[in-house]
């Protein structure tokens, strides 16, 4: 089996066809500060409200350390999304909110950056990090919520294989408002469905 070792020098690696996920680093700043800047109209309507330094470099360290934090407890993976043939930043997606015991579960939340929209790569985001949630870290049960009127989130969590299984009331503050959220699910059991649709990947230590 391979490790799920997170350590900066030697950092796992999800690679697909297009696209490869790793996890984020301070190298990273210049580019992810770069996209999410000229992504900001895109994304707002979709994201918490923004911090008035939440590109600065000091910020993003923070958030460096808070995901050194979750990946040490196993409470979450955070991963940048690469594209193989440059190596340029497209978005960002996270297994997080891990829980053990009897609930074996995760959440997923993703990014893309505007100009990389509705070009697949999300869903080849989603094929790689699937797996991983499954096979590596054994998990039962892995969640997504997205606002109701999130139409592209919403047929990305579907073609994924993801199940709508209600309403989650209020549930999140985004955009300044506390709104709705569908809430999606996709169990152990449905991957043999799932390996059939979705891209095969693999993983990679560096």
């Amino acid at each position: 089996m391979i490790g799920l070792s997170f350590r900066r020098n030697n950092p796992t690696i999800l690679r697909g066809s297009r696209i490869y996920l790793r996890e984020p680093m301070m190298g990273d700043f210049a580019g992810w500060s770069n996209l999410r800047e000229q992504s900001r109209a895109f994304l707002s309507p979709w994201e918490p409200t923004w911090p008035d330094d939440d590109l600065t470099k000091s910020a993003f360290r923070y958030r460096m350390r808070r995901f050194q934090e979750e990946i040490s407890a196993g409470t979450g993976y955070p991963f940048f999304i690469f594209r193989n043939s440059d190596n340029r930043i497209l978005g960002g997606i996270t297994l997080g909110n891990i829980r053990r015991g009897v609930g074996q579960s995760g959440m997923i939340g993703y990014w893309s950056g505007a100009p990389f929209a509705g070009k697949g790569y999300m869903t080849e985001a989603l094929s790689l990090v699937i797996p991983f949630a499954f096979d590596q870290l054994r998990l039962h049960r892995v969640e997504a919520a997205c606002i109701p009127h999130n139409v592209r989130s919403v047929r990305l969590l579907e073609k994924a294989g993801f199940q709508r299984e209600g309403l989650l009331r209020s549930y999140l503050k985004i955009n300044g408002f506390w709104q709705d959220h569908l809430l999606f699910a996709l169990i152990e059991s449905d991957k043999r469905m799932l390996d059939s649709r979705m891209i095969n990947g693999k993983v990679e230590r560096s």
